[in-house]
């Protein structure tokens, strides 16, 4: 019997639309999309309000060399973080569909698409970067609800004392006993609705581990929570007539987000190329997991910020000078 408390997974369709032939539009790469326009409305509306120190019309550039850096940083992130093997086979480097980002990665990437834009338009770096992190966490939510539509990333074996967890029909377990051991999560979709359809499911459900939903709770602290928290922080400032120094707003993001990745890594399954006979945990450094050892260094990074700018070695203010040729009419 299941605990009536468990939750269901709800067994939504990685395939938003089918298009003809080969091509398909998934939650994954629609969850990007939307990110990104919901961080280009944000941004145009700071720069409207002063707070962004680029005209509005350059805000769609900034964005789709975000995007690039997203991408490119985030496909490298995981290749050099997580599966190096991939650099002995060349084509599986552009294999995007195949999954395979690295949201550590991916930030290297996007901190050098606005620095290199940075220097073009003569903006200070940090001046972008207090900005771009006001927009950035709706994007993170939402990959990390594509994640948790995939089933992947899944979390650790909870049991059931932890009400919301769940069996996850990507779990080693039941890709075993569904006979998908190598599907994608589209296939491994058809095959669990096919053996719901035949009644096959109810037998093979209770034999599936309980585990952590820990996609949602990315999505909650990394993403929802953390866009509040910063706005909040911006917008009682506005309020009270507080002076938030350049960089302050950027250094609470980095350290707001490592604090919440490093948390989660603790209810998150460990990823299958660290994890062994000997290490059941996947651990690389002590006790550690490679995405707690990656969100070191970017608490690290944030702190840094933070003390740099309380020695007054940080830029004053939060009003940056736009050169009088990129200024708007």
């Amino acid at each position: 019997m299941i605990a009536a408390a468990v939750w269901t997974f709800p067994g939504i369709n990685p395939v938003l639309l089918d298009l003809p032939g080969p091509f398909a539009v998934r939650w994954y790469g629609m969850m990007y999309l939307v990110g990104f326009a919901i961080g280009y409305f944000i941004l145009r509306r700071l720069s409207r309000q002063g707070r962004l120190p680029i005209p509005g019309e350059r805000v769609g550039e900034l964005v789709g060399l975000i995007a690039l850096g997203v991408i490119v940083g985030g496909r490298l992130g995981y290749i050099l973080f997580y599966n190096p093997s991939i650099f002995m086979r060349p084509l599986e480097i552009f294999m995007l569909w195949e999954g395979g980002l690295s949201f550590h990665g991916g930030l290297i990437g996007v901190v050098i698409a606005f620095w290199w834009f940075g220097r073009r338009v003569g903006v200070p770096f940090l001046g972008l970067a207090d900005s771009l992190v006001l927009a950035g966490p709706p994007g993170i939510a939402g990959v990390r609800l594509a994640n948790f539509i995939n089933g992947e990333l899944y979390g650790r074996i909870a049991g059931e004392t932890v009400p919301w967890a769940m069996r996850f029909p990507t779990d080693p377990v039941a890709l075993r006993l569904l006979g998908a051991e190598s599907g994608r999560p589209d296939v491994i979709y058809r095959a669990v609705k096919a053996a719901r359809a035949s009644g096959a499911w109810e037998q093979i459900e209770p034999q599936i581990p309980l585990r952590h939903p820990s996609q949602l709770y990315q999505a909650a602290l990394e993403g929802v929570l953390l866009f509040v928290g910063l706005w909040a922080v911006v917008l009682l400032a506005r309020r009270f007539g507080w002076k938030i120094r350049k960089g302050v707003v950027g250094g609470l993001f980095l350290i707001g987000y490592a604090a919440s990745r490093i948390f989660v890594e603790y209810f998150r399954q460990p990823d299958r190329q660290f994890t062994g006979p000997g290490d059941p945990l996947g651990t690389v450094l002590g006790s550690l997991t490679m995405g707690q050892v990656l969100s070191l260094g970017m608490l690290a990074g944030g702190i840094l910020i933070l003390v740099m700018v309380a020695l007054g070695k940080g830029p004053e203010g939060l009003s940056y000078p736009v050169r009088a040729a990129e200024q708007t009419p």
